[in-house]
């Protein structure tokens, strides 16, 4: 069993650890997407940089590597714990490639795989807060409330126990994600350096405007 559940994680890393967002830029633009707009490989990079078209399969396939994961290891019959930890570790791999320098996304979409798999209210939940979000210009703070606030839903709806602790992983993982930006170097220590720590935690951004970050061009193209 032991060495069942160490197959399914490091699976379901090599799994997330394939960028959907990465292959098509390159295959539809020819563009690498960490070049472009905030330099993380996600569907919103898809959209501004490469195509409205293409967003729905690149946001399909990252919610389905984590779910696949999850759902094969309760069909082996691994303990849930185990298997939400395969989810996890496709979103680890999502966010930091083994495949591309360890750079990558920013894990929404395996969240959503996750809880698919685990808490589909959960996915319901979480989208339906970025679209909020996403109406209002800013979706990167209203990820943070749905993991917040998953927990009190699961509670309220009868869900497994385990939302706690999935939740807090993720948010974790977000913080994480967004502080260190794909090596973003942040300036050096002082009031700039204080603020651009907060955008990242709090607006996962560099700067105030959402519309200014990601439409950044590189400075040499493709």
């Amino acid at each position: 069993m032991i060495t069942k559940s160490i197959l399914l994680i490091v699976g379901g890393y090599l799994l997330g650890s394939v960028s959907s967002t990465y292959l098509v830029g390159r295959l539809v633009s020819g563009k690498d997407l960490r070049r472009y707009g905030s330099g993380s490989l996600g569907g919103s990079m898809v959209w501004e940089h490469v195509g409205r078209r293409a967003v729905v399969p690149v946001i399909l396939f990252d919610i389905f590597k984590a779910a696949v994961p999850v759902w094969l290891g309760l069909a082996l019959g691994v303990a849930t714990p185990v298997a939400s930890a395969a989810g996890l570790a496709a979103a680890l791999g999502h966010n930091w490639s083994i495949f591309l320098r360890f750079q990558g996304g920013r894990g929404m979409g395996t969240f959503g795989g996750v809880w698919l798999a685990i808490y589909p209210w959960g996915l319901v939940w979480m989208t339906l807060l970025l679209g909020i979000g996403w109406r209002l210009g800013d979706s990167a703070p209203f990820l943070l409330l749905s993991l917040l606030t998953l927990p009190i839903l699961a509670h309220c709806t009868g869900g497994p126990a385990i939302v706690a602790s999935l939740s807090g992983v993720m948010i974790l993982i977000t913080l994480l994600k967004r502080l260190e930006s794909n090596r973003q170097p942040l300036p050096p220590p002082g009031p700039e350096r204080r603020t651009v720590i907060l955008h990242r935690l709090f607006l996962d951004r560099d700067v105030t405007s959402h519309e200014e970050w990601i439409r950044r061009q590189p400075k040499v193209q493709d």
